[in-house]
């Protein structure tokens, strides 16, 4: 069994998902990293035989669009797929049937879909510490089940819905853009990794506003810790959001 990763994970949370996920069933992994800028994804085409993982966070309730335009590219060549979302423990609204959308006008064949918590990554107190060990075992059990699926014959696919709202909602702007502060050495590691390209190689501590999608790897790779969002713009949002981080979300499966 061939298994395949497409996965957009700016600060890690999306790939601690999909690695528990594939971890379950045992066998070698590739990896395709849809935040690396240096990838002509247009020459990705997966083999019909593979089972692959596409997974993605949720940005405002919508696939993040730097991925979805990504993930276009590739050839799916009808390889089975699962669907995966991955949110901060506010709402994943529309990104899993965007993401499902996406994923068959790139001709893959989605078998099921995941939604999934992990610590918010600009408000780090929702959701703190996610996925933890009862996620881990959910996720694990998901895996499980979606194995015993591919494995039937045939494969059921009657019961298969994905949730989610046609026209999706409207995409939010990025709004809270991170600056460096004077502890930035100019190292240039936030330049190179940067899935948007958003921040000069020649001077680091600029950044293009318009380009930056708000995904916060720079902040969070960061060796001198000199990246910042303003923390008064991040109050606001966290007390926004206060209400609706307030109970302990479930990981779900659409099978």
């Amino acid at each position: 069994m061939h298994v395949a990763q497409i996965v957009f994970s700016p600060t890690g949370g999306t790939q601690k998902v999909t690695d528990i996920i594939t971890a379950e069933w045992g066998v070698p992994v590739e990896k395709i990293d849809l935040s690396d800028p240096k990838t002509d994804f247009s020459t990705i085409t997966l083999n019909k035989d593979s089972i692959t993982i596409i997974a993605v966070p949720s940005f405002g309730g919508r696939v993040p669009a730097l991925a979805a335009e990504r993930l276009k590219k590739i050839h799916g060549n009808g390889a089975m797929c699962v669907v995966v979302c991955v949110y901060g423990n506010r709402a994943y609204e529309d990104t899993l049937v965007e993401l499902n959308d996406i994923a068959i006008k790139s001709g893959f064949e989605v078998i099921a879909g995941i939604t999934a918590i992990a610590e918010h990554s600009i408000m780090h107190q929702y959701a703190a510490g996610r996925p933890d060990d009862r996620d881990k075992s959910e996720l694990q059990d998901f895996a499980r089940k979606i194995l015993a699926k591919i494995n039937s014959d045939p494969l059921d696919m009657s019961a298969f819905k994905i949730p989610g709202n046609h026209p999706y909602k409207k995409a939010g702007g990025a709004g809270l853009v991170p600056k460096a502060d004077h502890k930035c050495n100019k190292c240039g590691v936030c330049a190179e990794k940067c899935p948007a390209q958003a921040i000069s190689k020649d001077n680091p501590k600029e950044t293009n506003s318009k380009a930056c999608i708000s995904c916060m790897r720079c902040v969070s790779i960061c060796p001198q810790s000199a990246r910042k969002v303003n923390s008064a713009m991040v109050s606001v949002a966290a007390m926004a959001i206060k209400k609706a981080c307030s109970e302990r979300k479930s990981n779900e499966l659409f099978l």
